[in-house]
Parts: C-alpha cells; structure tokens; sequence
C-alpha cells in the first residue's frame, strides 16, 4: 500500500533517473572561486559548497523552473543549482513566489510545491538535524514544512471562512455608510437652518425703527 511519502520518494526517483540517462551528475561540481582583491573591504572570501542533486528540495526545484519555462530539466540544472547553494530549502518559496511574478503565495488555496500541502517537512527530520530546543525532543513532534511552514491546504473550508468574513465586513460597511449619511443629513438641516435669516427693523428718521409687518 502505498503511503503519502511515497510521492516524495517517487519525485527524487524520477528526477534522477532523467540525470543519469542524461549524463549528468548528481553531485554539483564547486565553481572556482572568484578572484577577490586583498583591499577591497567588501570583498567576500564565502566558498561555494557543493549540491547534493538528488535530494528532494533540488529535484523539487529543477522541476518547479522546468514545468513553468516548458523545457527539459538539463536546461534549469545550473539555476536550480544556484537556488539551493544561495538559499537552500527556503529558496523553495522564494522561487514559487518569483514564478507568480513577486506576488505572495498563500498556501492554503495554493499546494506547496515541496511538501504538496500535508504541512510536515516530507523528509522526516530527526530533533537534532533540525536543532529542536531539548525540551521539544519527543516521539511524534512534528516538523512543519520549511516551505510553507505548515499551512494547511484546504483551499473549500477557508473559502468559505473568507466569503462569510468578507459578507459581515460588508454589512458593517453598509451600516457605517448609513450612519454617516444620516449624521452628513443632520450637519446640512441645521447649516441650512443658521443661514436663513429674518429681515431685520427699517430704520425711520430720528433713530426710531419701523417694526416689520407680519
């Protein structure tokens, strides 16, 4: 039978099994260092680190840039190689949201492309390569997926929790609206009331006033 691991185990498969028919290796070769000046204060002396091509992160990667640019994966091996080297698994969703043009990834309307949306790192970490404080180091604690750390993919139930949010911010929007009409009718009945005037007394010789005829 077979478990929800298994796709991840099958992923690794597949991609692997396309680099060897193609020749290349499953080990990223070093770049040579750049050549850096002595006085150059920001000049970095960082070494690369070699890739490990057959983890489940890389092979996720050279698939995730092969399926959006439409091309075999020998075309993305060195992007995908320069991704993991510079950002590791988290690059992950760096490169999900750069592939959606910059934009924000919400996981739970969206699969993670790494853990395919069960919210747990598929490649069952131990406490220790983690480094979990000691205090969290017992059987059955979870590890949340580092992609979309643990959101959960249920795209049904949050839409619903969203369309009734959104229905009650509009009735409040509506009510506020009202209110303020009301409050605006009240401010120009009573502008309107200051700014008629009654006729003032006609003035006769002598000082005296003539009263205003009713």
């Amino acid at each position: 039978m077979l478990t929800v691991f298994d796709q991840f185990t099958r992923r690794t498969a597949d991609v692997t099994a396309q680099l060897a028919t193609l020749g290349i290796p499953l080990t990223a070769p070093v770049p040579p260092p750049a050549g850096t000046d002595p006085a150059d204060p920001w000049a970095s002396s960082r070494s690369a680190s070699p890739v490990d091509r057959s983890t489940l992160a890389w092979c996720t990667a050279v698939t995730m840039l092969a399926t959006h640019h439409d091309t075999g994966i020998d075309r993305q091996v060195l992007a995908a190689d320069a991704l993991l080297r510079e950002l590791g698994v988290r690059g992950l969703a760096q490169l999900h949201s750069d592939l959606h043009s910059g934009a924000p990834i919400d996981y739970r309307f969206t699969r993670c492309p790494y853990c395919s949306g069960i919210g747990e790192d598929p490649t069952l970490p131990d406490c220790c390569q983690v480094g979990c404080p000691p205090q969290y180091e017992f059987a059955g604690h979870d590890h949340l997926c580092p992609v979309c750390r643990g959101d959960d993919y249920e795209p049904q139930w949050f839409a619903d929790e969203q369309m009734a949010m959104v229905e009650e911010l509009l009735a409040d929007a509506i009510e506020e609206r009202e209110e303020r009409a009301s409050l605006r009718y009240r401010i120009r009945t009573r502008l309107r009331r200051r700014t008629v005037r009654t006729p003032s007394p006609t003035p006769l010789p002598g000082g005296t006033s003539r009263p205003t005829p009713i």
